[in-house]
């Protein structure tokens, strides 16, 4: 009996794991590059605001 209900314990857990995994928002918006954290990512790389989501990239062309 106290087995199948560590196994029903441990069946939720790992459940609401990817529950809450799947309502993660990874991503930030923006509508212009003033919107974006400055401090964000260091040199050699900049923050730019593109189709209203913050993108990390290489300085240069």
């Amino acid at each position: 009996m106290a087995t199948i209900l560590k196994i029903v314990y441990a069946m939720i857990l790992f459940i609401s794991l990817f529950l809450v995994a799947m309502n993660v928002d990874a991503y930030v918006e923006c509508e212009t590059d003033a919107d974006c954290q400055p401090n964000m990512c260091k040199w050699p790389f900049i923050v730019q605001c593109y189709k209203n989501v913050i993108k990390i990239g290489p300085v240069g062309p």
